[in-house]
């Protein structure tokens, strides 16, 4: 029996309290992680940003990394929390609570926003990050 792509996506999500600044910014660290996970991803999946007013998109697992890697130069820590997980057809709707600190900051500042990973033959192809759960539904008609 195959595993549902809403099955495939939890298995590669990190845990709540994991640090994924720390997992970006770590080389070896992303490496391997890439290594396991590259037969879920195809080659040139594209990762398009929350900041999508630009028209930038990123290509393949090191673009998904360097996103990433853009979207988290102003914090320090960055911890992401899954509230709810659907499948659309051959997409999976990922609605989260981001917890992330500044520079100096004791306090972290919560976001509460959403992604869109479409799947192509059983892997990620396309990821759409959104930077409020509004901005989901405007652009997807999908969110709760």
């Amino acid at each position: 029996m195959s595993r549902s792509n809403v099955e495939l996506l939890a298995a590669m999500l990190p845990a709540p309290d994991t640090d994924i600044a720390s997992l970006f910014r770590d080389e070896s660290l992303f490496a391997v992680t890439a290594e396991a996970f590259e037969d879920l991803f195809h080659p040139d999946v594209e990762s398009v940003p929350a900041w999508r007013g630009t028209g930038t998109s990123y290509s393949g697992i090191e673009g998904f990394r360097e996103m990433w890697i853009d979207w988290l130069e102003p914090w320090v820590t960055y911890r992401v929390q899954v509230d709810e997980m659907f499948e659309v057809g051959d997409r999976v709707v990922v609605l989260v609570r981001d917890r992330a600190r500044r520079p100096g900051m004791d306090v972290e500042v919560e976001l509460i926003s959403g992604s869109v990973w479409t799947f192509r033959d059983g892997k990620v192809a396309r990821v759409e990050f959104y930077a409020n759960r509004e901005e989901l539904r405007e652009a997807t008609g999908l969110g709760r």
